[in-house]
């Protein structure tokens, strides 16, 4: 409950800042890319580089997950591949009792 008031709470903190930063810069910018030239407004600028930002993140964080989720079965079966062997030692005769 508390996660969810904090996620509100910082999406309207976004939404307000957003709202002001387009007010505020109204003007129109030149895009230089290697291939075309555009010109667009400045909030709609910042946005889309937000959102490519955004992107990127999310799947610099999906490749983390996927690297964890392989290191994770990884060691589940290295545990598993143990706790057969001490199983099986566990169950072996003792040689050195007389």
């Amino acid at each position: 409950m508390l996660k969810r008031i904090g996620l509100l709470i910082l999406v309207v903190a976004i939404v307000v800042v957003m709202v002001t930063f387009t007010a505020n810069n109204t003007g129109m910018v030149d895009i230089d890319l290697a291939f075309t030239k555009v010109t667009t407004s400045i909030p709609l600028a910042f946005t889309v580089t937000f959102a490519l930002g955004w992107l990127f993140g999310i799947l610099c964080l999906g490749f983390f997950a996927l690297r964890l989720v392989n290191e994770r079965r990884v060691l589940r079966r290295s545990l598993r591949m143990t706790e057969s062997e001490v199983s099986s030692l566990r169950n072996l005769p003792l040689s050195d009792a007389d």
